[in-house]
């Protein structure tokens, strides 16, 4: 796990600062703390810091080819990488290390764009061929691994593994895109392949983009995608010895390496059927780490304890406290963009506790996604039962009258909490999915910005992320559509996002076995029902875990990564919240209401509305104005 960052000359040969080219790099230490290097030549000017895992003696970076005219910057695992040494060896290359990075430069020589299909891994990386006069990078296909790119008007491109190596090029104009606004407060993220910034981009998973020098800039392109066929014939017995296999596969690989490795362990299914998995294929006791929670409301410590001790791993725990707020300015310098998934400062905890005993930990993200696991997958599945009995005809000014006139319970019992419902109810499926997986839903997100901001959207929503990628989903069914939804917006710009930021901040190495692409593939064959079954989700890894896990930690109901926000809005907080939102530099843009988020503050405060949510949203999009932007920057974003 490393962090590579990079400066080309799209047009001819101008010299790379060898002192801007070092500030790119040492912006990301944090991700390499082992070694950093530098290689400029006419044009051109890699960096690399390096977590040594692999190969510890022989695989620095930037890594050359036999003769030095094709030179990669890498940051991820190619787990296949044993198998595909003798077929390069077979090819007439020579090796002179024993790392992953080299089967890349030499699978380029071979096999030029099409190298990406045979890595199985998670991988972002950027390699120059000096014969071709061509700079080519990669993303692996679940967008495990960030890479981050921006085209200066000079024609200088510029990337990175986070947002903070292109921000130390003088050159990137730091002009906040309004549509990337919009997506954050309508998801927590901004969506791939945009960026908070103008200038920048993300490299979307599962895409490579080729530049060739004195050409122009072209669009990434895809190289992978699942596909939900759904047609497996395979009955549930049998598709739970093949999962069993094909996890036991996948975790074996991510066993490779030559420093201290280890788990998570939530006490949850995923993490719990990795490490089960791991203990399983021997090797001597898992090094397992948990995060206890003082309020018990969020607390899986027991469930975590109870898998560690039936496997005898090396258990270390942590008690994670009531009030630990302190981390938001930290998160806001972590992810150079607005991000508001508040479990970031669990998965920060987690990862510093792992840290101290591990430099890699395998994890148990993707399961939910892969395998039907999320509570909101069975609310929607009621939901699409409701809306195909009645034509849109008759459910959409139904539905949209009592969407409007219910009012929001947040108080009541789940089961009057009919407000959401309704609403879902008088949309088609794509929207009424968004609408539940917006942070901020409309009108409310509507009223937060000010006109003059809206005018500069031009209308757009952010709901259009989630019909362009309906739009490739190539599936009726109603399932698989928001699983694949979900693995192209949520898993990449939320869950990814924020362990790969968690993780590498503490200079560890996260590996998810449940998204190796092999896996994913073969679950997208098995039909809804072995995922989602009435009220059970992930119906078949669950059956498949039976054997190995405690039924209390199979078929209790699912607690997630939470913290009491809406408490702390109300208490410790609160004097923070008021001085952030009410009178801070983000009001200063003249992008928001100032009217609607008084009385978003005063409805929380008083106990008339919880939230929570919003608050935590527009919470960490002034640290992230205050962080990335500062007092000065504020012209920019108005």
């Amino acid at each position: 796990m490393c962090g590579i960052t990079g400066i080309f000359d799209t047009r001819g040969n101008r010299p790379v600062e060898r002192g801007v080219l070092q500030r790119m790099n040492d912006s990301l230490t944090h991700r390499g703390p082992d070694e950093g290097s530098l290689h400029i030549e006419p044009g051109v000017g890699f960096g690399h810091r390096r977590l040594s895992i692999i190969d510890i003696a022989t695989g620095q970076q930037p890594l050359f080819n036999e003769d030095g005219s094709v030179v990669v910057v890498f940051n991820g695992e190619i787990y296949n990488y044993q198998e595909l040494i003798p077929e390069l060896q077979a090819l007439g290359h020579v090796f002179h290390t024993k790392s992953d990075t080299e089967v890349i430069v030499h699978a380029w020589e071979s096999w030029g764009e099409d190298c990406v299909q045979r890595f199985r891994g998670m991988f972002a990386f950027a390699l120059w061929d000096r014969n071709r006069q061509t700079l080519f990078m990669a993303r692996d296909r679940l967008g495990v691994k960030p890479l981050y790119y921006a085209l200066l008007d000079d024609g200088t491109l510029l990337f990175g593994s986070e947002l903070k190596a292109p921000m130390a090029h003088h050159g990137l104009r730091r002009d906040i895109d309004p549509l990337a606004v919009e997506e954050y407060f309508a998801l927590g993220y901004v969506a791939e392949p945009r960026t908070i910034f103008k200038q920048a981009k993300k490299l979307p998973p599962a895409h490579t983009l080729a530049i060739r020098r004195g050409e122009p800039v072209g669009e990434p392109k895809e190289y992978w995608d699942v596909r939900f066929t759904l047609g497996n014939p395979t009955s549930l017995e049998d598709a739970c010895d093949e999962l069993n296999h094909r996890l036991a596969e996948s975790v074996k690989l991510r066993l490779i390496s030559e420093v201290p490795l280890g788990a998570f362990l939530s006490g949850g299914v995923d993490s719990s059927a990795v490490v089960a998995t791991m203990a399983g294929l021997g090797g001597g006791p898992v090094n397992t780490c948990s995060i206890a929670f003082e309020d018990p409301q969020y607390n899986e410590a027991e469930f975590a304890r109870s898998v560690a001790e039936r496997y005898r791993t090396n258990h270390h725990v942590e008690t994670v406290g009531s009030d630990d707020f302190d981390l938001i300015d930290t998160l806001a310098a972590l992810y150079d963009e607005p991000y508001a998934d508040s479990s970031a400062i669990p998965t920060y905890r987690v990862c510093q506790l792992a840290r101290k005993h591990v430099t890699v930990a395998l994890s148990g993200d993707g399961g939910d996604e892969v395998f039907g696991g999320y509570r909101r997958y069975r609310l929607h599945m009621m939901e699409e039962r409701m809306r195909s009995a009645l034509p849109a005809a008759i459910r959409q000014p139904l539905f949209g009258l009592l969407g409007r006139v219910y009012p929001k319970a947040d108080w009541a019992p789940r089961m009057l909490r009919a407000k959401t419902t309704f609403e879902g109810m008088a949309r088609t499926s794509v929207e009424a999915y968004f609408h539940s997986m917006s942070l901020i839903r409309e009108p409310l997100r509507s009223q937060l910005f000010s006109p003059a901001f809206k005018a500069q959207l031009g209308g757009y929503s952010a709901g259009e992320v989630f019909h362009r990628h309906a739009k490739n989903a190539e599936t009726d069914d109603p399932l698989a559509l928001i699983q694949y939804i979900d693995m192209h917006t949520y898993l990449v710009g939320d869950i990814n996002t924020k362990v790969d930021r968690a993780s590498m901040a503490h200079s560890l190495e996260v590996r998810e076995p449940l998204m190796d692409h092999k896996l994913v593939e073969w679950a997208a064959t098995l039909p809804s029902s072995m995922k989602l079954r009435g009220h059970n989700g992930k119906v078949v890894l669950k059956k498949a875990m039976e054997p190995a896990l405690p039924h209390d930690v199979l078929y209790r109901p699912k607690m997630g990564f939470a913290v009491p926000l809406a408490r702390w809005f109300r208490g410790p907080l609160r004097e923070r919240v008021r001085s952030a939102l009410l009178q801070g530099p983000m009001l200063d843009t003249g992008w928001f209401n100032p009217a609607c988020i008084r009385q978003i503050v005063e409805q929380h405060e008083s106990g008339a509305r919880d939230h929570s949510t919003p608050i935590w949203s527009l919470l960490m999009y002034d640290a992230f104005v205050r962080c990335s932007l500062g007092e000065t920057g504020m012209a920019r974003a108005a």
